[in-house]
């Protein structure tokens, strides 16, 4: 039996890797805020020692970019500190790790989906501050997954899928950026995956979404048909939108590595979203 230190557990992809994992197999560690802050440097040393785990799930994250905006110090403690803090317990244990990452490390200006070869260059501090703390998992441990993501929604997150239904239960219009593109992930889906690569040797660098593109304004619309709700729904540029903070315009990823070394395929973003809309509908 493994054992698993999921560090930032109440969060979406926290809660997923929850649901998924086999209690039989995985001896888990759950720990956010309330328990252990991972700026902490002492405290998080000091866990690892007790509790000696064999892989460590770096979940925490300031992932609100407004935030990050005003409070780039509290960005960069949680986003950057945080990851350096778990990867020496990670090093001390020889322990693997692995960290969460964004499509907001790259400034979104390409025309053609990004690679992990490609360079980043991050235009906001959540952004910066998330590219910083992959700098320091690579610098300190060699046993690390970085899984870079977007548009990610799962239970309990402040995400745009549960916040276009809400908007929808009270019967307003939508305005929804139709200019910003990405590949809607299900943070279940993201957490399946995240249990496959721990079980292997093939540590790096990974873009992790679901398949197919889309637009905001496009991924709104599936969620209004999948939930049988019916608002209007307009289709406008990200400054004039009800949902969207100002965010690299194209932030697709190619899950390159996944499909050169034929490791993992990732399912289709619709089918993801129906299987999240009716767990949703029966819970």
């Amino acid at each position: 039996m493994i054992k698993v230190w999921i560090a930032g557990s109440n969060g979406q992809i926290g809660r997923a890797l929850n649901d998924i994992l086999d209690p039989l197999e995985i001896e888990v560690l759950n720990t956010d805020l309330d328990d252990l802050d991972i700026t902490n440097t002492e405290e998080v040393l000091n866990f690892g020692i007790v509790n000696r785990p064999d892989v460590i799930i770096n979940c925490c994250g300031v992932t609100d970019t407004d935030l990050c905006e005003k409070e780039p110090e509290h960005a960069y403690r949680v986003n950057a500190l945080g990851a350096r803090n778990l990867s020496i317990v990670a090093r001390k244990n020889g322990a693997k790790i692995v960290q969460l990452s964004t499509d907001d490390v790259f400034d979104g200006q390409s025309k053609k989906p990004y690679t992990e070869f490609d360079d980043t260059n991050p235009l906001t501090v959540y952004g910066a501050s998330k590219r910083a703390g992959e700098n320091y998992v690579k610098e300190f441990t060699h046993k690390h997954f970085i899984i870079r993501s977007n548009w990610v929604y799962g239970k309990g997150g402040n995400n745009f899928v549960n916040r276009v239904l809400e908007v929808a239960e009270q019967g307003k219009t939508l305005s929804v950026a139709g200019d910003q593109f990405g590949s809607p992930t299900s943070a279940k889906d993201l957490a399946r995956m995240i249990l496959y690569l721990i079980s292997t040797n093939e540590y790096g660098t990974y873009h992790v979404t679901c398949s197919g593109v889309c637009n905001r304004y496009e991924f709104a619309q599936e969620i209004l048909r999948l939930s049988g709700k019916n608002v209007e729904l307009k289709a406008v540029p990200t400054e004039q939108s009800d949902l969207s903070s100002v965010r690299p315009p194209y932030a697709v990823l190619d899950n390159f590595i996944l499909r050169i070394i034929d490791m993992y395929d990732m399912p289709d973003w619709k089918e993801s979203l129906e299987e999240y809309m009716k767990e949703r509908t029966e819970n």
